[in-house]
């Protein structure tokens, strides 16, 4: 996507199946939705957060539709993250350049308790004043354990980043965050370019706010499990993988080019809805 600094995580979903509506007395209906993602290295299974409905909605509902059958992962980086759901990818040639494709936002949903632990799927994103979602590219983390120093540094770099975000929404720039919303939900990239340097300077403006500290119990995880502390409040995280993450790590392990897109493709066969969640049960 557009500006590598801005866009990193542009950077940091398919025919589908239901299952039936009711369950047996026996049954536990689960408490998530529950979707299943077959690919052409093994299955993962996974659970979208009841906490960021319309992250979820918006997966489940491309998921029933299919809408990202056959699009690949098209980066991977061991020890950081698998990223897909560029529509743009499905029929990309060997070589191409991808993750700028997929129309619509997402309003941000960031929340105090989700976190970027390993196995977190979180919603990739371009620069915006709001944090906004891509309505189509999401990324599994896969990093493994972090030392205590690691996450000290991560919290002054995710800090670092809130910092910015304070200072556009500080008192004074209402007409350049106005300005720069339009922009961003239009996704009228020549306007934005126009505008980036002085959007950049006015983030780097120091403004007084109350800094995250990661949760203790979130360092315990991620000493004992591994993830991206730094991404954490910055991007929406609104799932996570409950079986499957050896296959994550496969697809982490392949050979990749200068752009991180593996050399021979990795493909999101299908995402099968196994259950659409609580409030979507009565749609399957």
């Amino acid at each position: 996507m557009l500006l590598r600094k801005a866009l990193s995580l542009c950077l940091i979903t398919l025919l589908v199946s239901c299952s039936p509506t009711s369950t047996s007395s026996d049954e536990k209906t689960p408490e998530r939705a529950t979707l299943l993602m077959v690919t052409t290295y093994g299955d993962i299974e996974f659970e979208l957060y009841n906490e960021t409905p319309l992250h979820r909605d918006n997966f489940v509902e491309k998921a029933f539709a299919g809408s990202f059958d056959s699009l690949l992962f098209h980066r991977v980086i061991d020890e950081f993250v698998v990223q897909g759901g560029d529509p743009e990818s499905k029929n990309a040639a060997p070589g191409e350049g991808l993750g700028s494709g997929g129309e619509g936002l997402v309003p941000a949903e960031i929340h105090p308790d989700l976190f970027h632990k390993r196995g977190a799927i979180g919603a990739a994103r371009g620069w915006h004043p709001d944090f906004a979602s891509s309505a189509w590219q999401f990324y599994i983390v896969q990093s493994g354990p972090v030392v205590d120093s690691i996450i000290d540094a991560n919290e002054e770099r995710l800090n670092g980043w809130l910092g910015e975000y304070h200072a556009l929404h500080a008192p004074g720039n209402e007409m350049w965050l106005d300005s720069a919303r339009k922009v961003m939900n239009a996704e009228d990239l020549e306007t934005f370019v126009a505008m980036y340097d002085t959007l950049m300077a006015i983030q780097e403006q120091e403004v007084d706010f109350d800094p995250y500290v990661i949760p203790e119990e979130h360092r315990a995880v991620y000493r004992a499990e591994g993830g991206l502390p730094f991404l954490d409040q910055n991007y929406t995280v609104f799932g996570e993988v409950t079986s499957g993450m050896d296959v994550v790590d496969s697809i982490a392990a392949v050979a990749t080019d200068s752009l991180d897109r593996p050399i021979e493709d990795v493909r999101i066969l299908r995402i099968d809805v196994l259950y659409a969640g609580p409030e979507n049960a009565q749609s399957e």
